[in-house]
């Protein structure tokens, strides 16, 4: 491989060339989409003239087909009851397992709010000054010249 090769490899595509296989996929979809359209027309077709060429079957499939829709619509009916009683049990643990565990965190909250504006202000505060007052006095010490040199 040539230095030539190996640069023209690594260089970015061209707007043109990005838009190549995009317009490729998609014409691709569309052709197969037709193609499965057309299969269907077909077999609509075969069916419906098959229906018509042997009325006695098509009864047949006809009656096998409300049989299977109507089971279908039972399923889905039962599926429907589940999901209303699974959301009837969920409201029912919102309101009464978790706004509880809400409130109770909110109050909880609430009193570490208290304790600490509390420590706030009756501990640090005065240590603080306490601290700031000492330093100030030593302060004072070494620069009047009062402290003794410790060497």
């Amino acid at each position: 491989m040539s230095e030539s090769d190996s640069a023209n490899h690594h260089e970015p595509p061209k707007p043109g060339q990005e838009e190549k296989p995009k317009a490729g996929r998609s014409t691709i979809w569309f052709v197969l989409a037709a193609i499965l359209l057309l299969v269907l027309v077909v077999g609509i077709v075969f069916a419906v003239t098959a229906m018509v060429r042997n009325p006695q079957q098509t009864e047949t499939i006809r009656d096998i087909v409300i049989i299977f829709v109507a089971v279908e619509a039972l399923l889905i009916g039962l599926a429907l009851i589940v999901l209303v009683i699974q959301i009837a049990r969920l409201t029912d643990l919102l309101r009464n397992e978790i706004g509880p565990i809400l409130e109770s965190t909110n109050d909880t909250l609430g009193n570490l709010r208290g304790t600490s504006r509390f420590l706030s202000e009756n501990m640090v505060k005065p240590v603080i000054k306490a601290n700031s007052s000492l330093a100030a006095v030593r302060r004072i010490v070494e620069l009047l010249g009062f402290r003794r040199n410790r060497n």
